[in-house]
């Protein structure tokens, strides 16, 4: 008998979410994570298709019990419309980043390369900087940050998840 350790069971979900496009909307979904004590790993939200209609990208952190008391919470709100846990290998998660590197005469050339490598777009140069806007995984942004801290990040800035099935299936309201 293998014995599995709860650890192990522990994982980041991403949850779609459909919510009324409404003031207090956000302030109440954040409002229950608080008051249940579950953290927010990410969070983004923006306006739909239908202008009543805003998207919830919500990463959170945890095992299987705890993602479903999430799901059954949001669920009473009243400004949520429906939610779907999205599945690792069935949905494409990108991520956007800004980030203001230290840079001088003898390491810029160097900052863009890098820049260039991870399909990155430089945009904005000064005297002593270089902003660079890349957008991927997470992974990718983390493997972009790593080969430029040598050089000194002095600001950064990044959106959060955000996600949406492959193929043709659509969260909906009418779910």
């Amino acid at each position: 008998m293998e014995i599995v350790s709860a650890e192990l069971m522990v994982k980041t979900h991403v949850l779609s979410v459909l919510v009324e496009n409404r003031a207090g909307t956000l302030s109440r979904v954040a409002g229950l994570f608080s008051r249940r004590g579950f953290n927010i790993d990410s969070l983004t939200v923006g306006e739909t298709e239908d202008k009543d209609i805003s998207r919830m990208t919500i990463a959170v952190c945890g095992d299987d019990s705890i993602l479903e008391q999430i799901v059954k919470q949001l669920g009473k709100l009243v400004d949520v419309i429906s939610i779907r846990k999205l599945d690792d290998e069935l949905c494409i998660k990108r991520e956007i980043m800004l980030v203001k590197v230290r840079a001088n005469e003898q390491n810029r050339s160097a900052i863009v390369e890098v820049a260039a490598i991870f399909r990155s777009r430089v945009i904005d140069i000064s005297t002593s900087t270089i902003t660079i806007e890349a957008t991927g995984s997470s992974d990718k942004l983390d493997g972009l940050l790593q080969l430029l801290r040598p050089y000194g990040i002095l600001e950064m800035a990044r959106t959060g998840l955000v996600a949406l099935e492959r193929g043709p299936k659509v969260l909906s309201k009418d779910e």
